[in-house]
């Protein structure tokens, strides 16, 4: 799957997580240890949306055969999505999908909007 990214998109996604950090860090700084668990893990970025998200994972599911592995990635994304603060995030996920899973992630890790306009591959 093909998306594509604007500056302006990418701009106000970058605005709106530094008004999530500056309002709720907790719940930021919980996203933030999911993106950086889920790079460690070397999963997609699209999987931990996913999951993050309730949709369905199908292509985009872990390689991973490691049972262990699996229920320590789920343990963890399911306490952020039982945190009181989570439906923010969860808003601003869904306000923003249309620019990827993997583009929201490198934004909330500080990577610049300039750097991620125009067409990415999802996978």
């Amino acid at each position: 799957m093909l998306t594509t990214s604007s500056y302006n998109q990418l701009k106000n996604a970058q605005m709106a997580f530094e008004k999530l950090n500056a309002a709720k860090p907790s719940i930021y700084r919980k996203f933030i240890n999911i993106i950086k668990l889920t790079r460690q893990l070397q999963f997609g970025y699209q999987y931990m949306g996913a999951l993050i998200m309730d949709e369905d994972i199908g292509e985009f599911n872990s390689k991973s055969k490691d049972d262990y592995i699996l229920s320590v990635y789920y343990r963890e994304i399911e306490n952020l999505k039982t945190d009181n603060k989570f439906l923010d995030l969860q808003q601003l996920l869904k306000n923003y999908k249309q620019l990827s899973y993997a583009n929201i992630s490198k934004l909330a890790l500080g990577e610049k909007p300039e750097a991620l306009v125009g067409p990415t591959l999802v996978r």
